[in-house]
């Protein structure tokens, strides 16, 4: 054969895309390729899956006082997730450093109605909502840094660790009045115990707790386990731990695994079967932002929370 030609198409076998998709991903050995093949496939599903509305509003606490643990990250995707499958979802940002509130791409900037002013008083909760520019379905209760007064101020105040569960309330009545449903709503804490974060227990029915899955995972979970109990006996009976997430997943390292193991035997109900894994597509749509979901919404990480947001709505809550 004329040399020219077994470079030419040598040239077009190259140039295939399906070609070279199929060379990358038949090596069973790497695992880039059979990582990408599972997202792949994942995604697939996902995308055909129905995503069921629950029978009631659930009102979810995103809460770890541990910091660095992946509590904003997942409180956002979670719910972007959520909305993405057609749910209705607002989310409360009640951490005066407002992540979430930037994640979400919603204005928080001074004298921006915020969830201070909800918990004060001055305003009711629907009154500060925002809708999230990237999902419709998806409202926000935006934060500020001056939500960091608000211990301060209520605390002389009667009934302060009841002030956001009765503005929740309220905004679900309301909705509910306009012929309007809220599926899900999502709090997201500061990474402390409190009277933010205990406002956030008291007007939660569940606790959602994002763990990483490195060595001092269950450090200060045992202080959240007691807080959690006094706000049962006291605050709100109601209160239970519905989901653990386990995030910053990384299954090449056995202590991942060994860790991922130890929290699925204390917590065998509550803890999801999807890991949220370590990802830099997940670091970096905040500074754009966004969430995973619309930076870039075939990643690993965005896969993993619309994998995270469906089961949870499979959970008898």
């Amino acid at each position: 054969m004329d040399p020219r030609k077994k470079v030419a198409q040598a040239e077009q076998r190259a140039a295939d895309p399906a070609r070279v998709e199929h060379q990358l991903f038949s090596e069973k050995t790497s695992p880039v390729g059979a990582e990408l093949l599972r997202d792949r496939e994942l995604l697939r599903e996902l995308e055909k899956a129905e995503f069921v509305a629950p029978e009631n509003t659930r009102v979810i606490t995103v809460a770890n006082q541990k910091g660095g643990v992946g509590k904003t990250t997942s409180a956002v995707n979670l719910a972007a997730a959520l909305a993405r499958g057609g749910l209705n979802v607002l989310v409360v940002d009640a951490d005066p450093q407002g992540n979430a509130t930037t994640a979400l791409g919603v204005e928080h900037g001074i004298g921006t109605p915020s969830v201070l002013e909800v918990i004060t008083g001055e305003k009711s909760l629907i009154e500060v909502l925002q809708q999230c520019p990237d999902f419709p379905s998806l409202l926000v209760a935006p934060s500020t840094i001056d939500l960091s007064s608000a211990e301060i101020q209520l605390v002389l105040e009667d009934n302060r660790e009841f002030r956001l569960r009765d503005a929740v309330n309220e905004a679900l009545h309301q909705f509910q009045n306009h012929g309007q449903r809220i599926d899900y709503v999502l709090i997201d804490c500061p990474p402390s115990l409190g009277l933010l974060t205990l406002n956030a227990l008291v007007a939660g029915r569940e606790v959602l707790i994002p763990i990483q899955t490195e060595y001092y995972a269950l450090e200060g979970l045992t202080q959240l386990m007691k807080t959690i109990e006094m706000v049962r006996g006291g605050l709100n009976p109601n209160l239970h731990i519905s989901t653990i997430l386990l995030t910053m997943y990384d299954r090449r390292t056995n202590l991942a695994q060994e860790v991922a193991a130890e929290v699925r035997n204390y917590f065998p109900d509550q803890t999801l079967s999807v890991e949220i894994p370590r990802n830099i597509r997940i670091s970096e749509a905040p500074s754009f932002r966004q969430t995973v979901l619309t930076y870039d919404p075939r990643s690993t990480g965005a896969v993993a929370y619309l994998a995270a947001a469906y089961e949870m709505t499979r959970q008898n809550s």
